[in-house]
């Protein structure tokens, strides 16, 4: 599908309600932007003019304060002295805040307890454990004024011993017998005779960097005090509920004392999971204590510096395979960097496992994570969960298999992938057997539409003639999990209202990032009741609606609360239904709901009029929804189940070219190939492949993370962090849905998750990369590469296949 030819259907320009009220029912077949129709974000205009209102946007109430949240200059060492006398008396200092004025648990964790809003001034606890780390909050009149009087603070420390980087925390966790989480290992088979039976073996390391979620709206948070001791605060946050929860402990209150509410996201992208409790907590403590609603918002290096990042991995591969590039056995090593704190790093790292295998059938291996401590900001979700990490791991390996058999690398993936639906279905390593797979399919038809072979001999043929630039290209496959890997989390719920004159009132518990979650529920709801898709309100997130809700998180989005407000959606249709049976004497199957109207036996009625014989018929009008994703469990102790209800699969091809004598490259075409089901809605669907690609390659290729050996990160801004522009996008970059996707689970409308699975399409170009030095050494070695892949990294790689 053409992006330039999706047209605005957003309902700009639609009739009002009255006026569709007074005209004769209409005659359409088809509503306007219900499912499947290529509709645009419903804050998309708004987003481009700047009318988009987000949280920063509100209007503040008078005597609203300003909160900066003064940070540790150490990266481990114990708080001798915090002296905040200064701090207090400066001009415009409200309150000063710190762990003693908390009157509940000094904690902001998601899971595990042990990230302190502040760190204690007394005993033991009085510890910082990173070089950005929370001291204590300033609450004055203007930012100004809380940032210059943090500078008046006294303090001294007493270093302790720092692991910054993955070798150090590998030397501090062996010297002391633990890792920050337990390790964890899968088994399929016997690996390891596997492997000594093996004709061939690849052996290798990849180190992936970590990755700043970079959202366009940095953490912020709005609290406002009200009656009886309640907050209301609104908060940039995936997860409402846990924001919630984490205000409520540290307050020693009810959770239904705090509500939490947003209607908007400037990006998320897993950064605003778990850590938008800390600046909830800050913001909502300064106004408690003080009375007067409060605000706390991040600048960009204080953001960078504050907030975790993708866990960073290094991955040690074994694979065993034959001379045709069939895979025996493979062994897995999984290094992750956690951080100071546990947050989310065990399901993260779980999930690094789970996806070591991609799309390809392991006959037996073992994967083996370890989760170290490093004494910088703990890492948490980013797009993919930790997925992509595991997935760079086995396409590496592939890539070396390759090169050691003389095979393309195409061949040796295609080899390996897990049986096509219909066949007998292979078992992943945890035991879950894959029976939907389509990937064979997905890559024959990119292979042929992107004209891969005649392109590799073109490639060839260049390569064989320029001696200084040299291009690559490479084809890999995407399979990816769905459903959260703790399977408590895969429900949600929704609320609806249908007023009296036909309109619709939409809320669920869902949050808006910019993913386009919003439109698709909306075009859902409007699917279900037949109606156009301008008479659906769309409606804020808010713990006052819904309650108990997961993250928005895990691609699950769509999945999750588009099913819990079409069941919501269907009940009230249900009772309509009911009321024009037994009003009109038709058989309930005779009521039928068409474009905007109501067919009632022989009888016609705008969907406004039968509703408003509802109301005065007292029918209610309102319902909540449920959903809980079935057929999913798994038994950790065993690392056995079934984590993920379907797979969602892609594919990309891309070529590269690199200068070998300034290591610097261009990414010069990208073919896309992916599989959303049924799609909601084309539109977002395509939008979501192409922006998840190219956050992919910011992380594969430029985006670096780099901490000096005191543990203070120094690309903490975009003068010193490369994330993609509109210049590293392809210039030739075609994607496409696959037609035939239809999703064999029972989702929403058949759908598929989009928002993580195309992330992962990016690793095409890393391989690319590898490509293109294979030839910069005339294939006599398989380069050393690791990611991201800066020039610095491929000119290094360049002198080393050269033999420099």
């Amino acid at each position: 599908m053409d992006q330039t030819r999706i047209q605005d259907r957003s309902g700009a320009g639609e009739p009002g309600l009255a006026e569709l009220n007074e005209r004769p029912p209409s005659h359409e077949t088809r509503i306007k932007g219900g499912v499947a129709t290529p509709t645009a974000h419903d804050s998309g205009i708004k987003h481009v003019t700047g009318a988009a209102r987000y949280t920063d946007d509100e209007l503040e109430l008078p005597g609203t304060l300003q909160v900066f949240i003064a940070m540790s200059a150490r990266a481990h060492a114990r708080i001798t002295r915090l002296d905040l006398a200064a701090v207090k008396g400066a001009p415009g200092v409200a309150v000063v805040l710190t762990a003693a004025d908390i009157p509940g648990q000094n904690d902001y964790s998601p899971v595990f307890g042990d990230d302190p809003i502040f760190p204690a001034l007394e005993g033991e606890a009085a510890v910082v454990q990173y070089v950005g780390q929370p001291l204590f909050a300033v609450a004055a009149e203007t930012e100004l004024q809380a940032r210059a009087a943090a500078k008046l603070a006294a303090v001294e420390y007493q270093d302790l011993p720092a692991a910054i980087s993955i070798d150090e925390a590998i030397a501090h966790a062996d010297e002391a017998g633990e890792d920050l989480l337990p390790a964890y290992e899968m088994r399929l088979g016997d690996a390891e005779a596997a492997l000594e039976s093996a004709q061939m073996r690849a052996k290798g390391r990849v180190e992936v960097g970590g990755q700043d979620h970079f959202y366009l709206e940095g953490q912020i948070a709005y609290a406002v005090p009200q009656e009886d001791g309640d907050i209301f605060v609104r908060s940039s946050t995936q997860h409402p509920s846990e924001v919630q929860h984490n205000v409520a402990k540290m307050l020693g209150v009810p959770d239904h004392a705090v509500t939490v509410e947003l209607r908007r996201m400037g990006g998320g992208f897993g950064g605003k999971e778990s850590q938008p409790a800390l600046f909830a907590a800050v913001a909502a403590l300064a106004a408690t204590k003080t009375g007067r609603p409060a605000k706390c918002r991040l600048d960009r290096d204080d953001d960078m510096e504050m907030t975790g990042k993708r866990h960073e991995t290094r991955i040690n591969y074994d694979l065993g395979f034959a001379a045709d590039g069939t895979i025996i056995a493979a062994d897995f090593e999984q290094v992750v960097r956690c951080g100071y704190s546990r947050d989310l790093s065990a399901a993260i790292a779980d999930r690094a496992m789970f996806h070591a295998d991609n799309a390809y059938d392991l006959k037996a291996a073992r994967i083996l994570s370890r989760r170290l401590k490093t004494h910088t900001v703990s890492n948490t979700a980013f797009r993919g969960f930790g997925g992509p990490q595991g997935m760079v791991g086995i396409e590496r390996a592939m890539d070396e298999i390759a090169f050691l058999t003389g095979l393309d690398p195409l061949d040796v993936r295609k080899r390996n992938f897990y049986p096509a639906i219909g066949e007998e279905p292979a078992a992943t390593p945890y035991h879950m057997k894959v029976t939907d797979s389509v990937i064979a399919e997905i890559v024959e038809a990119l292979e042929a539409s992107s004209d891969y072979r005649v392109r590799r001999e073109a490639v060839q043929a260049f390569n064989a003639k320029s001696p200084i630039l040299k291009k690559g290209l490479a084809l890999t496959p995407v399979k990816f999990g769905i459903s959260f890997t703790t399977t408590h989390l895969n429900q949600a719920g929704a609320l609806v209202h249908v007023y009296k004159d036909g309109s619709v009132h939409l809320n669920h518990g869902g949050t808006e990032m910019g993913q386009g979650l919003f439109v698709k529920v909306a075009q859902v709801v409007a699917e279900e009741f037949q109606i156009d898709l301008a008479r659906v309100k769309i409606t804020a997130t808010t713990t006052a609606k819904v309650p108990n809700t997961s993250a928005t998180a895990a691609s699950s989005g769509s999945d999750l609360n588009g099913m819990a407000a079409l069941n919501a959606a269907r009940t009230i249709k249900d009772r309509l239904i009911g009321f024009a049976s037994e009003r009109y004497h038709v058989p309930p199957e005779q009521v039928v709901f068409q474009a905007n109207r109501v067919l009632i036996g022989n009888m016609e009625k705008r969907f406004s009029d039968l509703v408003g014989e509802a109301y005065l018929a007292r029918i209610s009008l309102s319902s909540t929804g449920f959903y809980a994703t079935p057929e999913i469990e798994y038994d950790r102790e065993k690392a056995s189940g079934r984590p993920f209800y379907y797979f969602a699969y892609g594919a990309a091809c891309s070529e590269v070219v690199i200068d070998t004598l300034t290591g610097e490259y261009r990414l010069l075409r990208a073919d896309i190939l992916h599989d959303v089901g049924k799609s909601l809605n084309p539109a977002i669907d395509m939008g979501q492949i192409e922006g998840g690609f190219m956050q992919g390659v910011g992380w594969l290729t430029t985006e670096e993370l780099w901490w000096n050996d005191k543990g203070r990160l120094m690309t903490h801004a975009p003068s010193t962090y490369k994330i993609p522009t509109a210049n590293d996008r392809p210039d030739d970059f075609r994607i496409a849905i696959w037609e035939k996707g239809e999703n064999r689970a029972e989702t929403v409308y058949r759908s598929k998750a989009v928002g993580e699975p195309p992330f992962m399409l990016a690793i095409s170009v890393f391989s690319a990369l590898t490509d293109a030095l294979i030839a910069a050494g005339e294939g006599r070695a398989f380069p050393r590469l690791d990611a991201p892949a800066t020039p610095e990294r491929v000119l290094k790689a360049v002198e080393d296949v050269r033999g420099g």
